[in-house]
C-alpha cells in the first residue's frame, strides 16, 4: 500500500497523544510581507515560537508516546540540532534514556544548547545522513529504538497535527489559502502539511523551500528517485543533508509537492533580519529559507492567500549579530 494512502488516521491518533504537550503557536498576518506582492494577504505560522524552538517537538513526542506506551525505555535518535532538542525534551518528559547523534560540524549553538540541557551526544560524520546512518546501525547492535527525525510515519504525523491546528486558524481568515510555503530537509515537515492539506483542499499549492547549497530532496524528487546529493555550508543548518535509502517521505514530497523554490544565501539572510527588523522575532535559518522564497519571487504571489511556515528560532547569538553588522 502506498504509504501517503490513509494518513489521517494517524493525524487524529497524534492529535489525541501530543495535544498536552505542545503550544498552539501563533498565525500572524503580515502587513509588511504581503505590500511585497500587490493584492496578496499573507500569513505566518510562527512554529519557531514553539517550546524548543522548532516545530519538531511535535513528531518527537507523538514517537515518543507511542514508544513508551510500548514499555521502551531506551532510544537513539539523530540530529542537526531542533529534532535533539525536541526528542531531549520528550524524554525528559516521558522518562526515557535517549542518545542523539549528530554530525560532525554541527550547529555550535545547537550543540550547545543540547550539552547544556543534558544531553548524551555522539559525533558522527559529515552530512547528517552520515550519523543517521550510524545511529541506525547502533540501535540494532545495542537492541534499543531508532527515532527518525523524518522518515518514519508516526513522526509524520505529529508534524501534520500542527498543520491542523493552523487549517482552523487559517479558514477564520483565509478560507480560500492558494499556496503553503514550507522549508524542507528530510521532508517530514512538508510530508505531513502536503499529505493532509491536499485532501482537504486540493488547489492549493504546496510550494517546497530548499537552501540552493543544500537541495537534495529537489534534486531526489526531479531524478525520481533516492540519490546523493552532496551538501555545501548553509546557513539554513536544520534543512542540511542527505536522505535515507526508502525514506517514507520521498513520496509524499513526489505525490503532492505542487512547486519547489531554491533560496540562496543573501536571501535567507535578508529573511532573518527582515523578521527581527520589522515584526522583532528571532527566526533561524530554515525558517528564512521559506520566508526569504516568498520575499525574492513575491510577484508570483500577487492577489494569492499565503501561508508562510516558519519552522525554528534556534540561531546563535553570534550567527545573528553577524548578520545584523553586515545587514546594517
Amino acid at each position: 500500500m502506498d504509504v501517503t494512502d490513509n494518513f489521517g488516521g494517524r493525524v487524529l491518533e497524534a492529535r489525541k497523544r501530543i495535544k498536552s504537550y505542545v503550544l498552539k503557536t501563533p498565525l500572524m498576518h503580515s502587513s509588511f510581507i504581503s505590500s511585497m506582492a500587490p493584492g496578496s494577504n499573507t500569513f505566518m505560522k510562527l512554529e519557531s515560537e514553539q517550546t524548543t524552538g522548532s516545530f519538531k517537538l511535535r513528531g518527537a513526542f507523538n514517537k515518543m508516546c507511542i514508544l513508551v506506551s510500548e514499555k521502551k525505555s531506551k532510544v537513539i535518535t539523530a540530529s542537526s540540532g531542533n529534532h535533539g532538542l525536541a526528542c531531549l525534551e520528550a524524554a525528559k518528559t516521558l522518562g526515557c534514556d535517549l542518545t542523539i547523534y549528530c554530525r560532525n560540524g554541527v550547529d555550535e549553538n545547537k550543540l550547545k544548547l543540547l550539552k547544556d540541557s543534558g544531553a548524551k551526544v555522539v559525533l558522527h560524520g559529515i552530512d547528517c545522513v552520515d550519523a543517521e546512518n550510524k545511529a541506525r546501525k547502533d540501535s540494532v547492535d545495542y537492541g534499543v529504538d531508532f527515532l527518525s527525525p523524518y522518515n518514519d510515519l508516526d513522526v509524520i504525523a505529529g508534524q501534520d497535527f500542527f498543520f491542523k491546528y493552523c487549517r482552523y486558524e487559517i479558514l477564520e481568515d483565509l478560507p480560500d489559502v492558494d499556496c503553503v510555503l514550507v522549508p524542507v530537509g528530510g521532508g517530514g515537515l512538508i510530508g505531513g502539511i502536503a499529505g493532509y492539506i491536499k485532501t482537504v483542499k486540493p488547489s492549493a499549492q504546496i510550494i517546497g523551500c530548499q537552501p540552493a547549497m543544500s537541495k537534495v530532496m529537489y534534486e531526489c524528487v526531479k531524478a525520481g528517485k533516492i540519490l546523493f546529493e552532496e551538501s555545501k555550508e548553509t546557513l539554513s543548518d536544520g534543512t542540511t543533508g542527505g536522505i535515507e535509502e526508502g525514506s517514507v517521505t520521498f513520496p509524499f514530497c513526489q505525490r503532492f509537492v505542487d512547486d519547489w523554490i531554491m533560496v540562496e544565501e543573501d536571501d535567507i539572510e535578508k529573511a532573518i533580519i527582515f523578521m527581527l527588523e520589522k515584526h522583532h522575532k528571532v527566526v533561524e535559518g530554515a525558517a528564512g529559507v521559506s520566508i526569504g522564497a516568498f520575499m525574492k519571487n513575491a510577484d508570483r504571489f500577487k492577489d494569492k492567500k499565503v501561508v508562510i511556515i516558519s519552522c525554528g528560532a534556534n540561531i546563535g547569538l553570534s550567527t545573528l549579530n553577524m548578520l545584523i553588522n553586515k545587514h546594517r
